[in-house]
């Protein structure tokens, strides 16, 4: 999982960006001492002062820390945890000495494809202590870059100039162009996905083999999710059966769950395959949340495979099925409210 930002060259090699997280296990928080903070700030930076190692952004938070590195492809983001994360866990547990983890899991790293997703970050960023109720605005919370990169804290060993260049060429219109960008408090929808992206929060379900299921998801998968309005994989299949409906027979109102014509039958087919290629669940899950045997629901997902019409259908945008199946959604919700 690599990917180019061709913001930056450090001696002549192009680096990757990485968004990457630690999440406090429960119970633990990284601020047992409020010397914590300065020492974990300090540790970051260290940790970046390896050649050509570029630290972006960070926000500390209490059960959260999260950065945004510039990382050259010699190198990984597993190489900057090492260097921060087992230290972060042996200092949290010399202040608070007791036999648990101090992390959740392992750390999450998730690639930053564009300079757009590189200003979207730095919103999340800016707006998760206000999310989490540290703060009242994003500027007020002052254990992140944010403060700093708008001229309001003293820097401290901190280089916005990585961060600054992003938003502009000159530090004024870098920083005014920064306040607008984060200007705009991110949708419930948008949390909703960038938590389940960034591993914290986990996709839930009862479509696995057992009652109940929860694992990680990636960034399409997580948008689904999200779009369904809460953190279940359920809500998601259900989102893709209103647009595949929609699309094979919006008339009639066709039930896959209990129909067994021909029509239903590929139309289950086409979720399962949708809900494979991004990532949502297995196969297997889609036969168990329809009731239906997983051979015979494989073969139908290779007929639509090889079917013309429904190449067409499986070939649409992520973005665009989300876009549609949430107006259908809203229409669906919008009926269900109208009196009798």
């Amino acid at each position: 999982m690599c990917c180019a930002l061709a913001t930056d060259k450090t001696d002549g090699d192009d680096l990757t960006t990485w968004a990457i997280c630690w999440q406090a296990a429960v119970g633990r928080e990284f601020f047992v001492q409020p010397s914590l903070v300065a020492r974990i700030r300090d540790r970051l930076i260290g940790a970046h002062q390896r050649s050509g190692r570029v630290l972006v952004n960070y926000a500390l938070l209490p059960a959260e820390i999260h950065i945004v590195a510039h990382i050259p492809r010699g190198d990984s983001p597993g190489g900057v945890a090492r260097a921060f994360g087992n230290v972060l866990s042996r200092w949290v547990r010399e202040v608070h000495p007791v036999r648990s983890p101090v992390l959740a899991g392992p750390y999450q790293a998730q690639p930053i494809l564009s300079l757009e997703e590189l200003r979207d970050e730095t919103r999340m960023l800016a707006w998760r202590p206000v999310f989490l109720g540290l703060c009242s605005t994003p500027s007020h919370y002052p254990h992140g870059a944010l403060r700093i990169a708008l001229g309001l804290t003293p820097a401290k060993g901190f280089d916005t100039r990585p961060m600054l260049r992003n938003f502009g060429d000159s530090v004024p219109d870098a920083r005014a162009s920064l306040r607008r960008w984060i200007t705009k408090r991110p949708s419930e929808q948008e949390w909703l996905a960038w938590e389940l992206t960034r591993g914290l929060e986990l996709a839930v379900g009862s479509v696995g083999p057992h009652p109940t299921m929860a694992r990680s998801v990636d960034h399409g998968a997580a948008k689904l999710i999200a779009a369904a309005g809460a953190y279940g994989i359920d809500g998601a299949l259900k989102l893709l059966e209103l647009w595949i409906v929609a699309k094979i027979q919006p008339m009639n109102g066709l039930n896959l769950h209990e129909a067994r014509s021909p029509v239903a039958a590929r139309g289950r087919a086409l979720v399962a395959c949708l809900a494979v290629s991004h990532r949502l669940c297995s196969a297997a899950s889609v036969a168990r949340h329809f009731g239906r045997a997983k051979a015979t629901l494989s073969e139908q997902m290779s007929a639509c495979r090889a079917r013309t019409k429904d190449q067409a259908i499986l070939a649409t945008p992520l973005q665009r099925i989300i876009e549609e199946s949430s107006a259908l959604l809203a229409m669906v919700n919008a009926t269900a409210h109208l009196p009798p």
